[in-house]
């Protein structure tokens, strides 16, 4: 489970978390004062993160709502989860360039955290099995690319310039990457 830093408070309380979430621009939160800050403004846009003024999507506790909590605890995730129903389904396509490095980072973190129970293969493995089996095929054909000695832009005659199709493939692959894992998050604490 991906904790904040230790030692770090709240921004906006000043405070030690109480029941701690990162917001999709990476910055952590208490659960009930990022609420507090979206209430404040006009609630039928996202917020923006107090700190760099991001629009925050979607919003991930560091617990889950079936955890054992008190009423209020409840009542706060219970709010995350309509706050990503509301905000986490459809973001921009800017927005979704900006978030690559934030779920890409996540993603590899949760793969190689040593408390699961699963090896990594087999996590992969479910991961692959559990996404559309086009978005699988794109993924697998887009790695077969870069890795193939065959290219649309030659290196040998383009020079630098016959780089720019594999950047082009794996920016496309890391874009793909990230929206299933924003989606597997959104299922997770989004109640969908």
């Amino acid at each position: 489970m991906v904790m904040p830093p230790s030692g770090d408070v709240c921004c906006v309380c000043h405070e030690r978390f109480r029941l701690p979430c990162q917001a999709n621009c990476s910055h952590w939160f208490c659960g009930n004062c990022i609420l507090r800050v979206w209430n404040s403004g006009f609630v039928l846009q996202p917020c923006k993160c107090p700190l760099c003024r991001r629009a925050i999507t979607l919003l991930i506790p560091a617990s889950t709502i079936n955890e054992d909590h008190d009423r209020e605890a409840y009542q706060v995730l219970q709010s995350i989860e309509n706050y990503n129903r509301q905000f986490g389904r459809n973001p921009s396509l800017i927005q979704r360039f900006q978030d690559v490095p934030f779920f890409i980072r996540r993603l590899l973190r949760e793969f190689m955290d040593p408390q699961r129970a699963l090896p990594f293969v087999f996590r992969a493995r479910t991961a692959l099995s559990v996404s559309s089996s086009m978005i699988k095929w794109m993924v697998l054909l887009s790695i077969g690319y870069v890795a193939s000695p065959f290219d649309i832009l030659s290196e040998r005659i383009y020079g630098f310039v016959g780089f720019l199709d594999d950047f082009l493939v794996l920016v496309m692959v890391f874009i793909h990457l990230a929206n299933m894992y924003r989606g597997l998050l959104l299922n997770r604490h989004g109640g969908a």
